[in-house]
């Protein structure tokens, strides 16, 4: 099998399954065995989605007009399905828009955006689950208001409440509230009020019709025995966990959202998210033909290490595996120095002598993640590698870094009221050019 060749829903075994396979990914349990971290290559053949390529990086900024964002060209997001057909879609729209006469743009610089909707909605989503979020979910929020900016689209975010219930055994009533919590943190990252409608599972289900329709054809068209091979669910568990597949699957549908959509059932969707999340949306693709619905596209994420190095797991009932967005300064500047995995040597005379490995750096990685000079960035690689730049002195322009971007979220959610959440979660026509 190709890395272009998309893994049916029948015969996909269990992720995480393959004999001899020392990585195990699946929507619920990441773990490796080497230092690096999951090898994202073995995993694009394994689930068969597309490398994103240097081709795939000019076609965006082509049709953009402006520098692709730093999580992409970084390598950050790394994978993808048919990322190229939605930018089609877009390149047509304009090329239309320009014969007609009505294409429209503002300089930025010595570049131009088309100020134009473009044909194709975004979703994604988190599972509340603690109280405050940490550095590694505020990811493909970041990268989704980017693409949300760049391409003038609308956006729907699934908070799955009813996943944490399922999974976790947090009681309805706090997985609801945590919803609330955590849409704050989301509101907080800039997502355009407009455009933007944020859901909680367990009120939207119960209160739209169409997404219960939609849910219900999904979960008629998936069998047991899919499900089983594609998630590893086994008898033992509980029925609404087999069935919550189908409720995550349901948003990829513009039709399920008529208030937002009017009705429009053919509207594209592109879904920014973290591999894991990728067996959902093989199961999502495989349905959609037989439903007469458009597969959505997908773009994935690596995952975002733990203060203790790619092995470990970041975990909210432990505050010392990464960096919070309710962290004090203080705290930042404690964790980073007490808990970052370093990559460098043992000593100050061995790590002169033989460099530091940024590899497996977790400072490196996170200034990786949230450092968009390029060049500082690559200048710290190389002094890092070579030995001229000590851990101690990565660490403390990590902290800078750090300190300056969580303070900022600080400032912004605390000027989110629970008035501002509820009408992001108030289902309502959004605005689009299309």
């Amino acid at each position: 099998m190709t890395s272009t060749e998309e893994v049916p829903v029948t015969e996909h075994k269990a992720t995480g399954e393959e004999e001899d396979d020392e990585d195990e990914v699946t929507p619920w349990l990441v773990s490796s065995k080497s230092e690096k971290g999951v090898n994202y290559d073995k995993l694009i053949d394994k689930f068969g989605s597309s490398k994103i390529d240097d081709a795939l990086l000019k076609k965006f900024e082509e049709v953009t007009g402006k520098p692709v964002h730093h999580l992409l060209r970084r390598g950050i997001f790394f994978s993808h399905r048919e990322m190229d057909q939605i930018l089609e879609i877009v390149k047509k729209g304009k090329d239309e828009t320009v014969k007609e006469g009505k294409l429209k743009t503002v300089e930025e610089g010595k570049l131009k955006t088309v100020e134009k909707g473009t044909p194709f909605y975004l979703y994604t989503g988190r599972g509340p689950s603690s109280e405050a979020m940490h550095l590694g979910h505020l990811i493909p929020f970041i990268f989704t208001k980017w693409l949300q900016d760049t391409f003038d689209v609308p956006l729907v975010i699934q908070m799955t409440d009813d996943e944490k219930y399922l999974w976790k055994g947090i009681p309805l009533e706090e997985t609801n509230r945590l919803a609330h919590e955590n849409a704050k943190d989301i509101i907080a990252c800039g997502f355009d009020i407009d455009k933007t409608f944020i859901f909680s599972d367990i009120e939207n289900i119960s209160s739209s019709q169409e997404f219960y329709k939609h849910m219900c054809q999904i979960q008629k068209y998936v069998t047991f025995n899919q499900v089983k091979g594609i998630f590893g669910f086994t008898e033992s568990d509980c029925i609404g966990k087999i069935s919550f597949p189908a409720i995550q699957a349901t948003p990829s549908f513009s039709g399920a959202f008529p208030k937002i959509f009017s009705g429009k059932k053919d509207i594209p969707c592109l879904i920014p998210c973290a591999i894991d999340q990728d067996p959902y949306f093989r199961m999502t693709r495989d349905v959609a033909p037989r439903l007469g619905f458009k597969k959505p596209a997908l773009l994935h994420s690596t995952f975002f290490p733990a203060l203790q190095g790619a092995q470990s797991k970041m975990s909210a009932s432990d505050p010392n595996t990464s960096i919070f967005l309710t962290d004090t300064d203080k705290q930042i500047k404690d964790k980073i120095n007490k808990y970052a995995y370093s990559g460098g040597g043992s000593t100050v005379e061995e790590h002169k002598e033989k460099g530091g490995d940024c590899s497996v750096d977790v400072a490196f990685q996170y200034m990786k993640f949230f450092s968009e000079d390029d060049d500082r960035l690559a200048q710290i690689e190389k002094d890092y590698s070579s030995g001229e730049l000590l851990t101690g002195h990565l660490k403390k322009e990590l902290i800078g870094v750090l300190q300056k971007l969580v303070g900022e979220h600080r400032e912004r959610r605390a000027k989110v009221t629970d008035e501002l959440v509820n009408q992001f979660m108030t289902p309502r026509k959004l605005k689009y050019d299309y």
